[in-house]
């Protein structure tokens, strides 16, 4: 057997890839499996998103390399996507690269901006491939603690008390996943002078914002932002387009033009049917948004009434694709939510996936039809 790189020696399998293969078990041996553990959409994408990549295909050059950039109209269509929602005006020739989805962005970034040694300001809890990427490039992630009693909020008094000499980047995630809680605009100013004052990149990951959510921001729209920070964006959650795999970073040229360099050698442009479907869905109209939410109005209700039937509480104002709820006090969150699967065959997320302080949480997800939902109420009552 040949020996693996070292890196991995640090990084476990993604959890929800292991679990889903156990879940995939169950079903085949005929359990009835309900999955609200996966923030996958199943809603469809935009109809003119769908037919413009049909439509596509028989166009000259479609199936050729595409730029490393993207098609010049999918840059001008992201930008005046956030001129139109955010209120931010950025340059579509030069402060916008998109993505073959945002995770992918991810690993793009660390690989721009971390050296063997460097250290990256991870939230606990949060995304978990934030921590993962920053191992597989050699560098070391530093929890910073996010818990209730603070609204979920990062404690700048204690990040100032740590040792940042060799922090490079500060992730970020607001709306957050997993705990859906909207940041105020002091934050956002706060955040920036931070990394202003450390010399520290601030990359907020911004896929959440249009989910049952009335006033979606971009960090960009706040002063001396081109400064420090990146901004990563999806339409993974927002036009239910995960599978496609459409992301993009916006930011100043000089750190846009930076992780460019990396991407170009891993990848060799996105699918040209891919980026004309998703120009359509960046112009979608108000309705869109308000008929997508009224969807997940509906589902976040028989959510409540679900979590309510196994005893967790929750926030009624978080916002985002999932409810974040405490779990009864007399079990660990993975006892409880393998109880649940054991009883009820019933797939949550629990709290620790996302790090030490999810413990004592779980997480719902609204990817699942009014139907199934109140199926998983039924089994539990």
């Amino acid at each position: 057997m040949i020996e693996v790189a070292n890196r991995l020696k640090h990084v476990e399998e993604y959890y929800f890839s292991k679990k889903l293969r156990e879940v995939a078990f169950l079903k085949s041996q005929g359990k009835p499996i309900i999955n609200l553990g996966i923030g996958s959409p199943d809603l469809a994408p935009p109809f003119k998103s769908k037919r413009s990549l049909k439509d596509s295909l028989e166009e000259e050059g479609a199936n050729k390399y595409q730029s490393y950039q993207g098609l010049p109209e999918l840059r001008e269509a992201i930008s005046s996507f956030y001129e139109t929602r955010y209120k931010v005006n950025i340059s579509g020739q030069t402060e916008v690269l998109p993505l073959i989805g945002s995770k992918e962005g991810i690993m793009h970034i660390s690989m721009a901006f971390l050296n063997k040694g460097d250290k990256a300001l991870v939230p606990n809890p949060g995304y978990p491939t934030y921590a993962a990427v920053t191992k597989l490039v050699e560098a070391k992630p530093v929890f910073y603690d996010l818990i209730e009693d603070n609204n979920w909020l990062p404690d700048f008094i204690a990040l100032e008390r740590m040792d940042l000499s060799k922090v490079k980047i500060m992730w970020v995630n607001y709306p957050h996943m997993p705990t859906g809680t909207n940041a105020p605009n002091k934050f956002y100013d706060e955040v920036i002078a931070f990394g202003k004052r450390h010399n520290i990149l601030i990359v907020n990951d911004n896929p959440y914002s249009f989910i049952l959510n009335k006033k979606p921001i971009s960090i960009m729209r706040y002063n001396n932002a081109k400064d420090v920070c990146l901004e990563l964006n999806s339409l993974s959650k927002t036009f239910n387009m995960a599978g496609w795999r459409v992301g993009m970073l916006v930011g100043n040229y000089d750190y846009i033009n930076a992780v460019l360099k990396v991407k170009s050698n891993m990848d060799s442009g996105m699918f040209y049917g891919i980026q004309k479907g998703a120009i359509e869905a960046l112009q979608c109209s108000d309705m869109w948004f308000v008929s997508l939410n009224s969807v997940y109005e509906l589902r976040r209700e028989l959510i409540w009434e679900l979590a309510d039937a196994l005893n967790c509480t929750y926030d009624k104002y978080a916002t985002g694709l999932f409810v974040w709820a405490k779990s009864p006090p007399d079990l660990k969150s993975e006892e409880f939510t393998d109880l649940v699967l054991k009883e009820h065959s019933i797939f949550l997320a629990p709290g620790t996936v996302f790090g030490s302080n999810g413990e004592g949480y779980v997480r719902f997800s609204l990817c699942a039809s009014e139907e199934i939902i109140k199926e998983a109420i039924a089994r539990v009552k």
